[in-house]
């Protein structure tokens, strides 16, 4: 069957091996997956009609749904997404929009994570102000 044809049941839940107490900023991988996981955050507006406990509801069963954030903004939560297949993780989102009440999903796809715990350049940490720290 078709990725894009798939209900998130048939999605099945994480391959085995898979870290879930792992760092949440890193992407989750185990030791039989291949290196690489497509993830996306996805900006979520509600539709006028749909109460957020029918939201948290539908992730809950999401078997791509990593992590969510409600949000004081535009939009009314962040969700992050990861997926084995970039096909997967597009189909999540568009489930999202179909299926959990959402009347604006707009996905931004996670290429790496960004470094803060040292400096680019050494010389650059020297000159630093006094009140610029580390991230970590």
């Amino acid at each position: 069957m078709s990725p894009w044809r798939m209900t998130r049941w048939e999605r099945g839940e994480p391959p085995p091996g898979i870290d879930t107490a792992s760092d949440p900023g890193e992407p989750v991988t185990g030791a039989d997956e291949p290196e690489r996981r497509h993830e996306a955050l996805v900006s979520v507006r509600l539709g006028p009609s749909a109460p957020g406990s029918h939201l948290v509801e539908y992730l809950r069963r999401e078997p791509c749904a990593v992590a969510a954030w409600w949000i004081a903004a535009d939009v009314d939560a962040v969700v992050r997404l990861s997926a084995d297949s970039i096909t997967v993780l597009h189909r999540a989102v568009a489930d999202l929009r179909l299926r959990a009440g959402v009347e604006v999903a707009e996905a931004n796809h996670i290429l790496r994570a960004l470094d803060l715990t040292r400096p680019t350049d050494p010389r650059t940490a020297k000159e630093s102000p006094a009140w610029v720290g580390s991230a970590a």
